[in-house]
């Protein structure tokens, strides 16, 4: 029996890893088509939003198959609760990577020019995505915990592209003005992204040692 629930929490972090895969992918992909203004790689994000989506709700039922046929021990408990608030957090960086994905679609954007800063908040929230993943599959405390420190990194890239941008704005007006403010928009859904990567580091520390951050005092 419990080599069976062994084996299905394999499949689940396959599966997770997957998951993870695909959100790190499509962030990237959603620079890249930013960057180059290409409605083919957007359209290629949208679509993987859905898979991503598809994803959370077999990873969601086999979690519960996992807490409803088996008797897992608290261990267990803990990695199976952590694995479904997980995916949860997963599931919106996908829909955030779409959002990204629909501003170049229904602005119409062509090439972004001078965005270095949003490609390094995008590199640094993929790795966390991807850091954040792994340390649960391999149960790495200190790596849940170096992506909970690199949050503050993409804060600070945040909001040095928000007041760069707040400057172009009120030195341009027209076309120009309009496309910083989608690029500030752009800027937060990656900040967004970076959160949820916290949150999935947070729930892989709450996994190992059964403390959520939430929960201390």
């Amino acid at each position: 029996m419990r080599n069976k629930f062994d084996m299905q929490l394999e499949l689940m972090n396959g599966q997770l890893i997957r998951m993870g895969e695909l959100c790190e992918t499509a962030i990237n992909k959603a620079t890249s088509a930013l960057q180059q203004g290409s409605y083919d790689q957007a359209r290629e994000v949208i679509a993987a939003d859905e898979e991503i989506d598809q994803m959370e709700k077999d990873i969601e039922r086999l979690c519960l198959k996992l807490l409803l046929q088996q008797q897992p021990v608290a261990r267990d408990l803990r990695q199976i609760s952590a694995a479904l608030k997980m995916i949860t957090d997963m599931e919106r960086i996908g829909d955030q990577t779409a959002d990204i994905a629909e501003i170049i679609i229904s602005e119409k954007k062509s090439e972004a020019n001078d965005i270095s800063k949003i490609g390094k908040m995008s590199e640094a929230a993929a790795k966390m995505v991807r850091d954040s993943v792994q340390a649960y599959v391999n149960k790495d405390l200190e790596l849940s915990r170096q992506v909970m420190a690199a949050d503050d990194e993409v804060d600070l890239l945040f909001e040095d592209n928000k007041k760069e941008l707040i400057e172009f704005i009120a030195q341009n007006k027209g076309d120009q003005g309009k496309e910083a403010i989608d690029l500030i928009m752009v800027a937060k859904y990656l900040e967004r992204i970076a959160d949820h990567a916290t949150n999935i580091a947070e729930w892989v520390e709450f996994s190992i040692t059964g403390i959520h951050k939430d929960s201390q005092v």
